[in-house]
């Protein structure tokens, strides 16, 4: 019996006892009983699932972080997830945060026109490059935002921090509203030539430019600027620090009501990593996230991760990060360990939902 049920039928004895008549209401006494019930057995994460969640990461084969964070109870369980990890693409969240709390602070409107022309032009995945090299490209702050998230397009997103502040604002964001454990680097140009062991130039935008200046780098070179990034990555940031913003977010505390809706919805129509942690998901359940991929040198890739929240078919929800540092193995093993973190969550919820019927 759990204790919310065990006080329920010490309530009903002491109502049946003489002077019980006091009692005569119990159902009246009964929410205020449970809601705080509910907050002290919650307070820790359930025992199977953060078990489960230690076997996932010890048993993966390469440098792993999990975070999983109940956003209506509080709890939080993981794996080496205090550690800083690549964040790559996943920054795109705290620039679409940094984004939109300008919105609310009345510094810009998501209709605001921007203009591209080939200096705004990045590297790797840019769908949006074709538009620009066909001949210059205008679109809306608020369009930026869903390229970036939903496309991860590289340039959609550095335009859009530059169109905000700039790298100086996603920090001021980030230390006004008291996220630690994430660093934000200075844009997609600037970490990915350094990851490289390259000085950007904007030569390097166009075709596969920037593919042959890094294959004509001596591979010591590269390895040394390989490995130091993933022994203290310039983007990093912990498990427990994406899960916390991500709570954050979800219950309000960083935007307004709308801002947070508009962010949530297009998290949720994001098209990259349809196999990692959404690969997991259950009929009914729903997932607003936000991926990230890194570099590969050989056969080691730096940064592989996703972050999301995930939300139940009654409402309830949970922050998730898994965060690969450094692994070697094939894509779909690292889906799996992806999708198995979501199905420990919902088998989780799935169990222990009785409790929060009561």
């Amino acid at each position: 019996m759990t204790s919310i049920g065990l006080q329920r039928m010490l309530a009903i004895l002491l109502c049946l006892t003489p002077g019980g008549a006091a009692c005569a209401a119990p159902d009246a006494a009964a929410t205020p009983v449970r809601a705080q019930t509910q907050r002290t057995v919650h307070a820790a994460a359930p025992a199977a699932l953060a078990a489960r969640i230690r076997e996932l990461g010890a048993g993966f084969d390469g440098r792993v972080g999990i975070a999983v964070q109940s956003i209506d109870e509080g709890w939080r369980t993981g794996w080496k997830a205090d550690e800083l990890y690549p964040q790559q693409s996943c920054s795109k969240f705290w620039v679409s945060l940094t984004a939109l709390d300008a919105v609310d602070r009345g510094k810009v409107s998501l209709d605001d026109q921007v203009s591209f022309g080939r200096d705004d032009l990045t590297l790797f995945h840019q769908p949006i490059a074709a538009q620009i090299l066909a001949g210059g490209y205008t679109t809306t702050l608020g369009d930026l935002m869903v390229k970036a998230i939903t496309t991860s397009d590289n340039t959609a997103n550095d335009k859009l921090m530059r169109s905000v502040g700039g790298p100086d604002a996603v920090r001021s964001f980030l230390a006004r509203k008291n996220i630690s454990s994430v660093r934000f680097y200075n844009g997609e140009r600037a970490l990915q030539s350094k990851i490289a062991g390259l000085i950007w130039s904007q030569s390097y935008s166009i075709g596969d430019a920037f593919y042959k200046a890094r294959d004509a780098l001596p591979l010591s070179v590269r390895r040394a600027a390989f490995n130091r990034y993933i022994e203290d990555p310039y983007d990093g940031a912990s498990p427990n620090g994406f899960v916390s913003g991500l709570a954050r977010l979800k219950r309000g505390e960083l935007l307004s009501p709308s801002s947070t809706a508009r962010l949530l919805q297009i998290m949720g129509n994001t098209k990259t990593g349809a196999n990692r942690l959404k690969g997991g998901l259950k009929p009914g359940w729903s997932l607003s996230h936000k991926t990230g991929t890194g570099q590969v040198l050989g056969d080691v890739q730096a940064g592989y991760n996703d972050i999301g929240i995930l939300t139940a078919p009654d409402g309830r929800s949970y922050a998730v990060a898994v965060m690969i540092k450094k692994t070697s193995v094939p894509l779909p093993t690292r889906m799996t360990l992806m999708n198995n973190v979501v199905r420990a969550v919902i088998d989780s919820h799935q169990i222990n939902g009785a409790a929060y019927t009561l």
